[in-house]
């Protein structure tokens, strides 16, 4: 499915979390302020993830699974489809042309958006090149956009840096999803790539995704709101 971009973007909080009693209270206390939720590694392997994302879709929650899949197609393909059946609104899978494309033939003929991993936001320009790529960050973003937008998905996972770049590149359609969103003031923790939520919806990006600053914040529900105040002092640009 091809991601439609949001005028105005929208808020994702990433429950990055060790149990699901720890997601249910935050998820509580965020309340009517917050409808999408991303579901990792951390929280679908070792916190009943998936069940607690089934239980917010039936609750009229929005669900990103994060999972980054890569395998041979045929695995790809039918882990999408079980993940279509769930009724989730994203996944990802790793941004290889092979794994895209089987990724598209599994969520055939359902409402899940699949998305691209490009770069890790954890990654500089020195992490690519120790990992064998012979391109910097922006370059290897660019060559995986391209190939994003010729496999038919939904959108791409980027540095909100790169976002300028990809909406150029994948043109108006894709949906654009930027970790490593960080309000005024806030840590950066392992992010290197990272960029306000005002300029990254002006830059491009329909999607911010916000774990920290939300999660660990004394106050979750009036962080969650601040920045959804800053969101609205922006707007997507489309091309």
């Amino acid at each position: 499915m091809t991601g439609t971009p949001q005028t105005t973007g929208t808020l994702i909080v990433a429950l990055d979390l060790d149990t699901r009693a720890e997601a249910e209270r935050l998820i509580a206390e965020l309340g009517d302020a917050v409808d999408f939720y991303k579901i990792g590694y951390q929280l679908f392997y070792g916190g009943d993830g998936l069940a607690l994302g089934k239980a917010l879709i039936a609750a009229g929650k929005r669900v990103f699974f994060d999972l980054k899949l890569l395998d041979i197609d045929n695995t790809v393909e039918r882990g999408v489809a079980a993940f279509a059946q769930t009724g989730a609104n994203m996944l990802t899978v790793h941004a290889y042309p092979q794994c895209m494309r089987a990724a598209v033939r599994g969520a055939a003929g359902s409402d899940l958006t699949i998305l691209g991993v490009s770069v890790l936001t954890s990654m500089s320009d020195a992490d690519v090149a120790e990992a064998g790529f012979a391109r910097d960050t922006a370059g290897l973003v660019a060559l995986r956009a391209g190939q994003a937008r010729d496999a038919g998905i939904g959108g791409l996972v980027c540095s909100p840096l790169e976002a300028e770049m990809v909406r150029q590149i994948v043109g108006p359609k894709l949906a654009i999803v930027t970790p490593g969103i960080r309000p005024k003031g806030a840590a950066l923790g392992d992010q290197k790539r990272v960029m306000g939520p005002t300029e990254a919806l002006a830059a491009g990006a329909t999607h911010l995704v916000v774990g920290r600053p939300i999660t660990a914040a004394a106050e979750p529900a009036v962080a969650a709101k601040a920045i959804l105040a800053e969101m609205a002092g922006g707007g997507t640009r489309l091309a």
